[in-house]
């Protein structure tokens, strides 16, 4: 016997962060949880499953219109032609609350209740499904207590929308323990609310299958659902559905094996190459890029964040416009040292002492609210459109006193890169 266990769909979710770039997938981002639903019908299907299971998040709040609802009782139609039920548990993004509108599903879908939990039997499988699905998005209470007994000699299926003890990062509701789960003697519990792929087995599995799609760059990663064997009341396998057609990856680029701009935009398309190579050939892929570690590309790459993005851009163009798309690009470098001061002369003292301010500026006080005070007020007379071009500007004006010595540090860097550059030319 196979069943499916999804959960967190999220039907017609925006993808965050993607679509107010102008070089953005737009089409790719709209029908992204919409084209990942219908892989998983597909693999349904194709796997000859008895019956699928979500566990709540089906969508992702109340319709704009009636074609996210037709859209989903189409696709279970689908799923009714070929023999599958599916058991479908509302969560708190779906409530009863949240979704004022509805249309009639087809009578392969079975709704678990919000006013208390129900168990549906599967007499031929001899399965029993149990769950409730939330009344209100706000759900805290734990469900867990009143949740059915088992069925002896029965496969027991629970359904929970949970963040379950442990998953702090997620919004608490129908909190639970994994204690608690277990003394219910279900011998499987098909969970969502939390986003991430987890799965605990033993004579008790617990199992959250992640989100069907990633939605934005905290969901890195595959996403999809599971697909559970079982015979008899044995849950013998687990295998995981990658059902996702857009993936986001965070690329980490070591820059301190880059002396310059062009060794670390050498780096970024090597590793977008590799990054291609490892990734289903159909798979798009929304990469935001970091720059670490201390470099001697670190003024360079700090120089102008608009032609930084558009030289990676064009590293991911020219291997794949296709299929790579850079959603940001991040400068997180350090200097390799302060910058060298000039042989001699007058430069070489002026640039001595800037060295020395730079190094003692941090820890004087009085010297440094001065400055500080100084800093803020050239920030709040920029115009919204320059802070909104340079974020880090922005940064800097909610957080000033931090950034001080980094500042500091930075300019005196690119100084010596230019003053080098034109000792240079002279020469």
């Amino acid at each position: 016997m196979k069943f499916i266990h999804a959960a967190d769909i999220h039907l017609d979710s925006p993808l965050v962060g993607l679509s107010a770039y102008p070089d953005a997938p737009a089409e790719r981002l709209r029908t992204a949880t919409r084209e990942a639903f219908e892989r998983l019908v597909a693999r349904a299907i194709e796997e000859q499953v008895d019956f699928m299971v979500i566990a709540g998040d089906l969508y992702d709040g109340d319709w704009k219109d009636y074609h996210t609802g037709l859209f989903f009782v189409r696709q279970m139609g689908r799923l009714r032609q070929a023999g599958i039920a599916v058991y479908l548990l509302y969560g708190n993004h779906d409530a009863e609350s949240e979704v004022t509108r509805s249309l009639q599903l087809p009578d392969n879908v079975q709704v678990f209740p919000a006013r208390r939990a129900e168990t549906f039997r599967i007499a031929a499988l001899q399965v029993a499904l149990h769950g409730q699905s939330f009344k209100h998005a706000a759900t805290t209470d734990n469900l867990v207590p009143g949740y059915p007994a088992l069925v002896p000699g029965w496969l027991n299926i629970g359904v929970l929308h949970t963040a379950l003890e442990g998953n702090a990062q997620h919004a608490s509701y129908a909190p639970c323990s994994q204690a608690e789960l277990h003394a219910k003697g279900y011998q499987y519990w098909a969970l969502g609310h939390v986003h991430a792929h987890w799965v605990e087995q033993g004579d008790v599995t617990i199992a959250y299958p992640g989100n069907l799609q990633g939605r934005h760059i905290r969901e890195t990663g595959a996403h999809g659902a599971l697909l559970v064997t079982a015979e008899g009341t044995q849950i013998t396998r687990i295998d995981r559905l990658e059902v996702d057609v857009l993936r986001w990856h965070l690329l980490e680029i070591d820059a301190s094996q880059a002396d310059d701009l062009p060794d670390a935009l050498r780096l970024v398309g090597q590793a977008l190459d590799q990054l291609l190579r490892q990734e289903p050939a159909h798979m798009v892929l929304a990469v935001r890029v970091r720059f670490a570690g201390a470099s001697g590309a670190h003024a360079a790459l700090l120089r102008s964040d608009q032609q930084l993005r558009h030289e990676v851009i064009a590293q991911a163009v020219a291997l794949n416009p296709e299929r790579l798309w850079i959603e940001k690009v991040n400068t997180d470098t350090q200097p390799l040292q302060l910058a060298q001061a000039p042989a001699s002369g007058a430069a070489a003292n002026a640039f001595a002492e800037l060295q020395d301010l730079a190094r003692t500026a941090p820890q004087d006080e009085s010297f440094a609210q001065a400055l500080q005070a100084s800093w803020q007020a050239v920030l709040e007379k920029l115009p919204h459109e320059v802070l909104a071009q340079a974020p880090e500007l922005a940064a800097l004006r909610q957080q000033p006193e931090e950034a001080l010595a980094a500042q500091l540090q930075d300019a005196l860097t690119l100084l010596g890169a230019r003053t080098g550059a034109a000792a240079d030319a002279d020469r």
